[in-house]
């Protein structure tokens, strides 16, 4: 055995993590149905004016404003319909003194018209004539030329996040794709002469591997392409073999082999590869991760239970893959109701605690670090500093929500 000569602190952590970050500079272009969530690489400028033409805000009679002047219930305007006008359907007839064109929302504006007139506002007269009952001024009801976007506007900036409504700007302005940054490529692995791949029979002494498939959904999530690769066996030949094998990510996450045991040779396979940025974190769940540069890649090594790893992917890989991605601080939501049951958190450790809401209360849903249910069945966690022993029954807690 080798013990953990030290640990550092949760935050010591997150500042190495943070000065490592290498926020993603590949780019490429995707189709503009594929590109809500993901960053946009370049400024997208407009080609055109948004809208192209004037058009009706309203369903309507386009008018001459000055053919309304003084008109009101009992003294409407009578005009002459002289066309009537629909979506994509321009009109060739000029508007001229005494005439008016029906219109739909959104068709275009007839020449010679400077207003238009709701409906409600409006009686027909006969086959030929409406009659108008409210003075328009001129402009009145009309989206004018250019009013959205002109050409030359940036519609979208480089590192801005693609939102449905930025997607949809840039349909608007008629483009079909979007230069964005890469998604990171992240390796991801497990190690351990005792996990087998899900499907396969399991022998006796053996384990699933969890972490492989909980690790690929937190990185699909947060902006990452998982690269799943087979376990590796508990020996240094096999890990180093497994690093060269990983070293085209932009991203490695192994499990397993990072505590302090015989088999636990993550460690010096790191130092035959690499800089150990830091190995061990006052943490629970989760203190044996570690954190190196391999070749100058990011490598995150996890700790093989599933609930310590899955929970420091939350704390740690999360915010690290979402700054190289160049995405937004991720913001969890967080409630604060009374703890259900009395928690004693061990001595000199920040713990993460999971819970179930039930009735507005937070139950302890914590079983242990090898009990994948221990976050699978909680709908969040509760931090508890590193100074505090106890949370007593009935205190108020702030819930970070799955």
């Amino acid at each position: 055995m080798r013990p953990f000569t030290s640990t550092i602190s949760l935050e010591e952590a997150r500042r190495r993590l943070d000065a490592a970050v290498r926020p993603i500079v590949r780019t490429e272009r995707v189709p503009l149905d594929a590109a809500a969530g993901r960053v946009a690489a370049a400024d997208v400028m407009s080609p055109i004016d948004v809208p192209p033409f004037a058009r009706s805000a309203m369903d309507g009679y386009a008018v001459i404003a000055a053919d309304t002047s003084g008109s009101a219930r009992a003294t409407p305007a009578r005009l002459r319909v002289v066309d009537r006008i629909y979506t994509g359907q321009p009109s060739s007839v000029t508007i001229e003194r005494g005439t008016c064109a029906e219109i739909a929302t959104g068709a275009p504006l007839p020449a010679g018209a400077d207003a238009v007139v709701m409906v409600e506002e409006t009686a027909k007269s006969g086959d030929m004539d409406v009659d108008v009952f409210a003075a328009a001024t001129a402009g009145q009801n009309i989206g004018h030329r250019g009013a959205d976007i002109t050409s030359g506007d940036r519609v979208v900036g480089g590192g801005d996040l693609l939102t449905p409504s930025r997607v949809g700007a840039v349909a608007a302005i008629g483009g079909v794709d979007v230069e964005v940054y890469a998604r990171p490529r992240v390796a991801i692995l497990s190690t351990g002469n005792e996990v087998v791949d899900p499907g396969q029979p399991l022998p006796p002494g053996h384990v699933y591997d969890v972490n492989r498939f909980t690790l690929g959904a937190i990185v699909s999530a947060h902006g990452g392409v998982p690269e799943s690769h087979r376990p590796a066996q508990d020996t240094v030949v096999a890990l180093l073999a497994s690093l060269d094998a990983c070293a085209q990510g932009d991203l490695i996450v192994f499990s397993g082999g990072s505590s302090v045991g015989e088999r636990d040779l993550v460690v010096d396979a790191i130092a035959a590869r690499g800089e150990m940025i830091f190995h061990g974190i006052a943490v629970r769940p989760g203190k044996p991760t570690a954190f190196a540069l391999v070749a100058g890649t990011p490598f995150f090594g996890m700790p093989g239970n599933p609930t310590s790893c899955l929970s420091n992917a939350y704390i740690l890989l999360v915010p690290f893959l979402r700054a190289m991605a160049r995405l937004p601080t991720h913001v969890p939501r967080t409630i604060e109701v009374p703890l259900g049951r009395r928690i004693v958190s061990a001595a000199n450790r920040h713990q993460f605690y999971t819970v179930r809401l039930r009735d507005g209360v937070a139950h302890p849903a914590f079983k242990g670090s090898g009990d994948i249910t221990s976050l699978s069945q909680a709908d969040g966690f509760i931090e508890i500093a590193s100074d505090r022993s106890v949370v007593e029954e009935g205190a108020t807690v702030r819930v970070t929500l799955f």
